[in-house]
């Protein structure tokens, strides 16, 4: 089938207005009428060619959210008319440990990401940014009633990737979470650790969201480009989530966990990462990296943000705005998620 989509024909180019093809529906697929897709900076990263090679046209989103239209004749799980999500994934081999496991993002094949992989059927795969897609059951989220659609959609790259670790290292009650970086990814982990019970500190270059990240929840809000941060804040965490995707001192941010304590990356620069092994060795510290979650986890952080009233600060934008959008994303210039009203692209 045919599907209205925006997307880029080279690592310079605009996006255009294309159309595109969606796979007939296999007997496990879902059909789904996007309405909702939130902009990652993931999205700017892959399309501009900085996580490698890239075939265009080129449509992404991996924040989808939206209603199910139709299902393959072995769909269990939803019925027409369904609200559901789409996150980074669509597949994976389902064989190896981690995906028996449940954690298919880990998949020893490599999973297949919702843009930019080909797929099981041939198919080089696009994402939400997109009127229709079709994916298997197994790779589709229910969204609870509780959350809005447009405020549900960046909870499946940005909510995930940070509820993950922050469950993975025990985020809750008694402990010191700081979070590095107050923008998509940094204001779901302030928003969610706090839910969880952490108190939580945010470490940002400057004070100039000192207001929002304590509105968010932060109990602290430091400025890490004054050298006095680092030695007024040295061992009290027991975990730091790393949300930038830059280079950043990480020997510094290191010397401000406990014994035992965790710094995890989930931002991903191009560059490498430098780490100086003392800041480890001397107090069995660990730096450690997180990439989203299985499905399984991810229909448990979306039933936790519906039960804890956790949704993201959205600014919503029609598709004719996104190239400027991801200018500001670029620019840091958003308040927190850009998503897109799919209706808007429609014909």
């Amino acid at each position: 089938m045919k599907a209205q989509a925006r997307g880029v024909l080279s690592k310079e180019s605009p996006f255009h207005a294309i159309e595109i093809e969606r796979r007939e529906l296999q007997p496990d697929d879902v059909l789904i009428e996007i309405q909702y897709c939130g902009i990652c900076h993931s999205d700017i990263h892959a399309a501009r060619g900085e996580w490698g090679e890239v075939r265009y046209p080129f449509v992404p989103g991996h924040e989808i959210t939206g209603v199910v239209s139709r299902v393959g004749t072995q769909v269990t799980k939803f019925k027409p008319g369904d609200r559901v999500g789409v996150g980074c994934m669509v597949d994976s081999c389902g064989e190896c440990e981690n995906c028996r496991r449940g954690d298919e993002q880990y998949c020893v094949q490599g999973n297949i990401q919702t843009y930019g992989s080909v797929d099981r059927y041939g198919q080089y795969t696009m994402g939400g940014y997109s009127t229709h897609i079709v994916v298997k059951e197994d790779f589709v989220l229910r969204i609870p009633d509780a959350l809005p659609l447009d405020k549900a959609a960046p909870l499946l790259c940005a909510g995930i990737t940070t509820y993950s670790p922050l469950r993975h290292w025990q985020a809750g009650p008694g402990k010191e979470v700081a979070v590095i970086g107050l923008g998509g990814l940094g204001h779901m982990a302030v928003k969610l650790a706090k839910a969880m019970g952490a108190e939580v500190t945010v470490l940002s270059q400057s004070l100039r969201k000192k207001e929002d990240g304590l509105r968010l929840g932060a109990k602290a809000y430091h400025a890490t480009s004054d050298p006095e941060t680092f030695r007024q804040l040295a061992g009290r965490f027991d975990l730091i989530i790393n949300t930038v995707s830059a280079q950043i001192p990480i020997t510094a941010y290191l010397g401000l966990l406990k014994t035992d304590g965790a710094l995890v990356n989930v931002g991903a620069p191009p560059e490498p990462l430098e780490v100086n092994a003392f800041a480890l060795i001397t107090q069995r510290r660990t730096f450690a990296g997180s990439c989203i979650g299985g499905i399984r986890e991810t229909q448990e952080m979306l039933d936790f943000c519906a039960n804890h009233g956790v949704t993201p600060e959205i600014e919503t934008i029609s598709a004719d705005e996104i190239d400027a959008a991801w200018e500001r994303v670029l620019k840091s210039d958003v308040r927190y998620r850009f998503v897109i009203d799919i209706s808007t692209m429609r014909k």
